[in-house]
């Protein structure tokens, strides 16, 4: 396990537990960034843009690795991002039934004023879902506080049919890319 300090630069406990099933031990700061869509802004330039500002928005001494992250889901070149209430989480639902769409997470990995960045794209194909799986589902509350309403990892995860890519890319953090972009700046994150 990596004696280098990590720092988790987001507040999800999603990213924090992916961290921890590789063993890794690290410090979170949930970093205080505006997340609204530049106008014409592309997805995948979206989530790439926000995962180096919340990289650099977080205080690290220089020999600390910050993480920093940020996932969206992509339906035809349009962001959705987290639901802004129950109503508009049965729309976002109903528009991915049957569908695919790509989830993006853009990754940022700082080490000093050394940042390296990436966007990681997979493929999900949701099931038909009727109007009771979505009413069931909101009632829940999970899709909330999910980009694209709903979390594979969770409840939400019923509603996939196949995931092309990343599994932890649609959780909200590519491990195989975090420990990547980690060796670009010379740390190796599992020793």
């Amino acid at each position: 396990m990596s004696t280098t300090p990590i720092l988790l630069a987001s507040g999800s406990p999603r990213r924090s537990e992916l961290l921890e099933q590789l063993g890794l031990r690290f410090s979170v700061a949930a970093p205080d960034v505006d997340e609204t869509p530049l106008p014409h802004e592309a997805p995948v330039s979206y989530v790439r843009r926000l995962a180096v500002e919340k990289a650099h928005a977080v205080a690290a001494a220089a020999d600390v690795v910050v993480i920093a992250a940020d996932t969206t889901v992509d339906l035809g070149g349009e962001i959705l991002a987290k639901p802004i209430d129950a109503h508009d989480a049965r729309a976002m639902l109903r528009r991915l039934s049957s569908r695919t769409h790509r989830v993006h997470t853009g990754v940022a990995v700082r080490l000093g004023d050394r940042t390296v960045a990436e966007t990681i794209t997979s493929l999900v194909t949701f099931t038909p879902l009727t109007t009771e799986m979505i009413e069931w589902y909101v009632a829940t509350g999970e899709p909330l506080d999910k980009a694209g309403a709903y979390a594979v990892q969770g409840a939400g995860g019923v509603f996939v049919q196949r995931v092309q890519g990343s599994v932890s890319n649609v959780i909200g953090l590519p491990l195989h890319t975090v420990l990547r972009l980690a060796g670009e700046l010379g740390v190796d994150l599992l020793r």
